[in-house]
């Protein structure tokens, strides 16, 4: 089912070590949703280009994806989706960084940024989205929070065309000249 999962953390003396069993751990709570894959904390995990992950995808710092993952993405750190990527997914992150292609919605807490030559296709809620010249970006976009509440503006009275003839003297029936 999965092909391989490096994780990779500065100081990490179990370099080249296959990944501990609870990386791999399946959703008993949630059986349409597939299994979901527990990224192992640290501060740098990668997911080579010969990745292909159907299912939740949860992690803790930063994460490098290269491959193809189908069905979400969660957490409250940073997300890379590099050049070679394929995305099909629903996303929720801190920051979220796309080099590749997304098809779905993107939801970052932090900023989203689509790089030169990226294509996402879906909606995108973030608190600052940046696009280089060249990114494709199809849907649309909710970024920033309103600094304060919409205030209601408050429209003096329309005054009727018949109140305006009243107020015009007798006789003067003619407008002035300008």
């Amino acid at each position: 089912m999965f092909e391989k999962i490096i994780s990779k953390s500065t100081g990490d003396a179990n370099r080249g070590a296959p990944p501990s069993p609870h990386a791999q751990a399946e959703s008993h709570s949630q059986p349409d949703s597939g299994p979901v894959v527990a990224i192992s904390p640290g501060k740098r995990n990668i997911l080579g280009s010969d990745v292909e992950i159907q299912g939740e995808v949860r992690f803790q710092g930063d994460l490098i994806v290269d491959g193809r993952i189908e069905g979400r993405i969660i957490s409250e750190g940073s997300l890379t989706i590099g050049e070679k990527a394929n995305i099909k997914a629903e996303i929720t992150c801190g920051s979220v960084i796309v080099q590749g292609k997304v098809e779905g919605n993107i939801t970052a807490t932090d900023r989203v940024e689509i790089c030169a030559l990226a294509e996402v296709s879906g909606d995108i809620k973030a608190g600052a989205l940046s696009m280089e010249a060249g990114a494709v970006f199809v849907g649309s976009s909710a970024i920033g929070t309103p600094r304060a509440a919409p205030q209601v503006v408050q429209k003096a009275p329309a005054v009727t065309e018949p109140e305006l003839i009243a107020e015009l003297p007798a006789g003067s029936e003619k407008a002035p000249a300008a």
